[in-house]
C-alpha cells in the first residue's frame, strides 16, 4: 500500500542555465513549484520542455544556477536519494526483455532495496497499490511489450508511483495516446495531487488539456519562461500566436471555465 503522507515538495529553479553543444541553451530560469501544486509546462517544440525536467531530476547539471528539491540542493544528493523524493515518467520507456507488467512496476522500488536482497513482502504491497491505483492489477502478468499504448503509460505511472514520490515529473503523459486514455491519464494525475499531495510537474504538447487539468501554466519559448501563471493568464490569443506563430481564438470551457483554443487557418482575421 502506498503510504499515506501529506508530506509535499516543493521543487526550486534559481538562476538556472544549461548549454547543449548544440548551441541550445535554457537561460535563466527562475522558477518555483511550492508543493501539491499542479503545474504544465508548454512551448513549441525544441522550447526547452524536457531540458528543464532533466536539469529538475539531476540527470542534467546546470552551468549556472541551483536546482533544489525540498530545499535540497541536488548536487547534494546521490542518485538513489533523489530516486526517493523524484519520480519521472518518461516520452518513451522501453525495456528489451519479457518482464511482466508486475516486475516492471517493481522497477520503482529500486531505489529502496538494499543490497542483493531483493523486494520484499512491503515492496510487493507497495507495488500492487499502484497497480490498482492505475487500473493496471488485472494485467500484472501480462508481458509489458504486449500492452496497448495507453496501457504502458499506466503501467510505467504504476512504476513510478512505486517509487512513493513526493514530486512526480513527466514529460509529454499523454502523447500517442487516443482521447479517452489522456484523459484517464490526467483525471489520475489530478486524483494522486489532490488525495496523496504529490507534487506535479508535467511538459504538454495539448493547450486545451493542459488548461483544463493544470492550475499553473509556465509557457517557454526559445529556452525562456515567456508565461507564468494560471491558464487566464497564459492562454491568451496574442501570447498563443506570438509563440507558435497560430492564429487561435480563444473562448471558455462550458463546464470548467478555462480558457479553450479554437485553431483558424493562418489567413483568417480576428475581430
Amino acid at each position: 500500500m502506498l503510504s499515506e503522507t501529506t508530506e509535499t515538495t516543493n521543487l526550486l529553479l534559481h538562476n538556472v542555465s544549461f548549454s547543449y553543444a548544440d548551441g541550445f541553451a535554457l537561460h535563466h530560469i527562475n522558477l518555483l513549484v511550492p508543493g501539491s501544486q499542479m503545474a504544465g509546462l508548454l512551448g513549441p517544440n525544441g522550447s526547452g520542455k524536457t531540458t528543464l525536467l532533466r536539469l529538475a531530476t539531476g540527470v542534467l547539471p546546470p552551468t549556472e544556477g541551483d536546482v533544489r528539491v525540498g530545499g535540497i540542493s541536488l548536487g547534494k544528493l546521490s542518485r538513489k536519494q533523489v530516486a526517493q523524493r523524484i519520480a519521472v515518467v518518461p516520452q518513451q520507456f522501453n525495456i528489451p526483455f519479457a518482464y511482466t507488467v508486475e516486475e516492471v512496476v517493481l522497477l520503482g522500488r529500486t531505489p529502496f532495496v538494499r543490497g542483493l536482497a531483493g523486494e520484499g513482502k512491503r515492496d510487493r504491497q507497495i507495488a500492487a497499490s499502484a497497480l490498482e491505483i492505475t487500473g493496471m492489477i488485472g494485467f500484472r502478468n501480462r508481458h509489458f511489450n504486449d500492452l496497448s499504448g495507453g496501457e504502458r503509460q499506466k503501467t510505467v505511472l504504476a512504476m513510478a508511483l512505486a517509487q512513493e514520490p513526493t514530486l512526480l515529473l513527466l514529460d509529454e503523459p499523454t502523447a500517442h495516446l487516443d482521447i479517452s486514455h489522456q484523459v484517464e491519464i490526467l483525471e489520475l494525475l489530478r486524483k494522486l495531487n489532490r488525495e496523496k499531495k504529490v507534487t506535479v510537474v508535467a511538459a504538454m504538447h495539448d493547450l486545451n488539456l493542459a488548461s483544463l487539468y493544470f492550475e499553473r501554466l509556465v509557457l517557454l519559448n526559445h529556452g525562456s519562461v515567456f508565461a507564468d501563471g494560471s491558464p487566464d493568464v497564459v492562454i491568451t490569443k496574442e501570447i498563443i500566436h506570438e509563440v507558435f506563430s497560430a492564429t487561435v481564438e480563444v473562448g471558455r470551457h462550458p463546464k470548467a471555465f478555462v480558457p479553450q483554443i479554437i485553431i483558424l487557418p493562418p489567413d483568417s482575421q480576428s475581430n
